[in-house]
């Protein structure tokens, strides 16, 4: 049966109203344009017009991107193909009775030269086909909301540069399958709500790229492999199966843990949770955990939500337990807990929601029960470790449990708060979205498995020549033969030269000296990640260029081609003589550098970190737009390790600069101003009496305040305390709208 597909302009309709007639020269640019006329007829959109030639060939990777269409291509070759169609029900067409889902990937499998593959909620339908494994150059899958059914295909495990998989929101039946092993650089795993069932294999537990696990409503059970090896894993999402009956083994490292709904019910190890320093969201509501609650769950390092409600979970709390101060949502409630609620989640907070009904607690602004309820379940239950939940508690577990899923790939969520009103036993429902706003969310998921924000990011660097292998003796016309003229400047383990291609590209040249030792293999991954090195903020990689040394044979020496950057830095426009940013500019350039940063820690897998900025390193155009010219090169990442927190600190730094606007040149000098901006923080008039005179009567007080205290936060002794990447660039943005509220205003008087 045929299922039904939102038209929306597709494809060929789109292109065809913007047909410009030109003599089909390039047979790679038709083939392409042919390929996409056939998909376009698999999908039964609507008829090619009559006056189509199909001699003539359109300019297709200079549509402008649209919420169904985006093409992106580098050089001639297109490289992302994402389609969407209508969520809202909005359907105008079906597929044809006769489509094929293996006729339908050959033909996009003869796009060779494509990455990344979105098709979402186009109604397809019947077998993924094993003819998916001819796009072998794909990095990412999105396949979500269609009726996409039977097993997922083993031959998909032939894609092996594959780094995202989403096949959310279908129909595949059968078991994971063990072939996904063979996806050594997958970081996104997501199959979630489908019919998938059976044990999940063993082999996963080699892929040690995998940062990104969802599996839920599906109908998978047994035991969680030992996932403690995965040293990359931060978000495990197996809530709405059959998992159990033991609690999983995970790295430390996790960030985000959902097991609800499911049949786990051994105790837990309080040994093992507590060294789970990065966690920031646990829920293991809904199953059979029995024994006794462990209350350093509420004061773990990371921890902003968490919930437990429903289980048989024992024990005494104390007023006196401690909680993390950031927690913000915590649900205890049908449980067989007894004593006080801790003091620390009485405390009355509009950013916190706590939730603790049908236990044996003191406190009664939620409804309790008698304490021998709870004495009587807590006997029961070490009798009958197996015994099935009543209704009621079913029931009532539900309260307050409304939180759920993860932001794989971009869901909104939403919360509702549920309170007894101890008077009339009516629930008040009240809105508390705004309490998720402070929970920190996992914006690295949405980077890697958003399909359309991966587009984005991508196209940025789509205005950039196509990265590519030079030769030496191309490398030595740019320069001279590297002679001194071209010398710009040493670097660590070479030297910078500047160079001119033929074509008259300016280029910057960097030399590094490694170690034969050193193996080939990393050679090339570590290029495969300079190459990704593309971004709007970013002086970004063009190519790269291997040779030997003539003077050490044991020293092999790696060219790297850049953009050339030769303007001017950001500290020559807020402390040089010439012309000075404005304050709206100055945040500007902030959010540029954040988006800059966020792009090498997330854009590429793995990311790129302890970049060591400096404001002398962020160059600014005529145009006002901002690179960074220095970062962390995959190549000697090694010795400096992965440290996020460290370029927050690093950007807490440039943002003294662009508050105060005079150059910082040491740590004293740091530390100076660091505890200057504290003690002149709490008044408008103190604030006013630091910032830089050049800015003083334009920024807003609540700007200035916001940037204020941004600053200190980044500049944080603890890194456990700076924000993150996510953070900075939400509260830069929030200051920019705070300022333009401000200049609104003027213009209305």
């Amino acid at each position: 049966m045929a299922k039904p597909v939102d038209k929306l302009h597709l494809l060929v309709f789109i292109i065809l109203s913007i047909i410009v007639s030109a003599p089909h020269s390039n047979q790679l640019q038709l083939f392409q344009y042919q390929t996409l006329v056939r998909i376009q007829q698999l999908l039964n959109y609507p008829s090619v017009s009559s006056s189509f030639n199909t001699t003539t060939v359109t300019d297709f990777c200079n549509i402008e991107p649209t919420p169904s269409l985006t093409l992106v291509c580098y050089e001639d070759n297109l490289t992302q193909l994402h389609i969407a169609g209508d969520n809202n029900n909005n359907i105008n067409g079906e597929l044809a009775h006769n489509f094929s889902t293996d006729t339908f990937f050959s033909t996009l499998g003869s796009l060779s030269s494509l990455k990344v593959l979105s098709l979402v909620s186009l109604g397809l339908w019947g077998p993924l086909p094993g003819s998916i494994a001819h796009s072998s150059s794909l990095e990412i899958l999105n396949l979500s909301s269609n009726y996409l059914s039977g097993s997922i295909p083993v031959q998909i495990s032939s894609l092996r540069n594959l780094q995202t998989l989403i096949l959310d929101d279908n129909k595949f039946t059968g078991a994971v399958p063990s072939e996904l092993s063979l996806l050594q650089v997958l970081s996104v795993l997501s199959l979630k709500n489908n019919s998938l069932s059976g044990f999940l294999p063993v082999s996963l537990t080699g892929l040690q790229s995998l940062r990104v696990v969802s599996l839920s409503a599906n109908h998978l059970s047994g035991e969680i492999p030992d996932l403690r090896n995965l040293k990359n894993l931060q978000v495990f999402d197996g809530q709405d199966n059959y998992f159990g009956p033991r609690f999983p083994r995970l790295h430390k490292k996790m960030v985000t843990l959902v097991l609800r709904n499911n049949r786990f019910q051994f105790g837990l190890n309080p040994d093992e949770l507590r060294s789970y320093n990065q966690l920031q969201k646990l829920d293991i509501s809904l199953n059979r955990f029995v024994g006794p609650f462990i209350p350093s769950l509420l004061s773990l390092p990371s921890i902003t939500y968490l919930d437990i409600h429903g289980n048989k979970l024992t024990g005494l709390l104390l007023q006196n337990m401690s909680c993390n101060p950031q927690l913000a949502f915590v649900d205890l409630s049908s449980n067989l807990l007894t004593g006080y609620l801790p003091s620390c989640l009485q405390v009355e907070a509009k950013t916190r929601l706590v939730l603790y009904s049908k236990n044996c607690l003191s406190n009664e602004e939620q409804e309790q029960h008698p304490s021998n309820f709870c004495q009587n379940e807590a006997l029961a239950v070490k009798v009958l470790p197996h015994k099935q939940k009543n209704k009621s508690s079913y029931a009532s577990s539900v309260v307050g449990g409304t939180v759920g899923g993860i932001a794989v790939v971009g869901a909104v969520l939403l919360v509702v708060k549920k309170v007894y009103n101890k008077n009339n036993n009516k629930v008040e429902t009240t809105s508390t979205r705004f309490i998720l706003e402070n929970v920190s969310t996992i914006n690295t998921v949405k980077l890697l498995s958003d399909a359309r924000y991966i587009s984005e990011t991508m196209k940025m660097g789509a205005s950039l020549p196509a990265y590519r292998t030079f030769t030496l003796d191309e490398l030595k016309e740019a320069t001279d033969c590297f002679d001194s003229s071209s010398f710009m400047c040493d670097a660590s383990h070479g030297q910078i030269y500047k160079g001119k291609l033929t074509d008259g590209t300016l280029v910057a040249i960097r030399s590094l000296k490694m170690s034969k030792k050193s193996s080939p293999h990393m050679y090339t991954y570590h290029i495969e990640l300079i190459s990704k090195l593309r971004h709007s903020n970013l002086v970004s990689a063009l190519g790269h260029c291997l040779d030997f040394s003539l003077d050490d044979p044991s020293i092999s020496i790696i060219y790297l081609i850049f953009e050339y950057a030769p303007n001017e830095t950001l500290r020559s426009f807020i402390s040089g003589p010439g012309y000075k940013l404005t304050w709206v500019q100055r945040i500007a350039a902030a959010i540029a550098i954040v988006k800059g940063v966020q792009f090498l820690h997330t854009g590429i897998v793995p990311g790129v970190f302890s970049n060591n900025l400096k404001i002398t390193d962020v160059l600014l155009d005529e145009n006002f737009h901002v690179k960074i010219n220095s970062y962390n090169l995959p190549l000697l990442a090694e010795a400096r390790g992965k440290d996020d927190k460290s370029d927050v600190y690093d950007i807490g730094i440039i943002l003294i600069e662009i508050i105060v606007g005079r150059p910082i040149t040491s740590k004293n000098v740091v530390v100076l101003v660091k505890d200057l901006l504290q003690v002149n923080i709490g008044t408008d008039e103190a604030r006013k009496s630091i910032v830089d005179p050049a800015v003083m009567n334009e920024c807003s007080d609540e700007s200035l305040k916001r940037m204020m205290e941004l600053c200190l936060r980044c500049l944080s002794n603890e890194p456990k305390d700076r924000p993150s990447v996510e953070d900075t660039l939400w509260n830069l943005q929030f200051a920019t709208q705070i300022q333009g509220l401000k200049e609104n205003n003027q213009e209305a008087l």
